[in-house]
């Protein structure tokens, strides 16, 4: 289920994932990227909408957008200083 867009590369699908995979997957992906970068993720676990903004609050990420489209959750994450 995980994929990245050809020409987005701070992309990360975690539809089909339930908890808590979707975060671990945004965390790993968070720490491979530098310091004001943004990832944008698409989750279908109702969970999410919990649980990444929770996520981004303990971890000092900003959460600079969240979308639900019908059950398909669309965050923008942006990675802080350090993790």
């Amino acid at each position: 289920m995980q994929k990245m867009m050809g020409d987005e590369p701070n992309f990360l699908d975690v539809t089909g994932l339930l908890c808590p995979l979707p975060v671990l997957k945004i965390r790993k992906r968070l720490a491979e990227m530098l310091q004001g970068e943004t990832l944008k993720v698409v989750a279908s676990d109702p969970a999410a909408a919990i649980d990444v903004p929770h996520f981004c609050t303990e971890a000092g990420h900003q959460l600079t957008s969240y979308v639900n489209e019908n059950g398909t959750l669309h965050f923008k994450i942006r990675r802080a200083a350090s993790i």
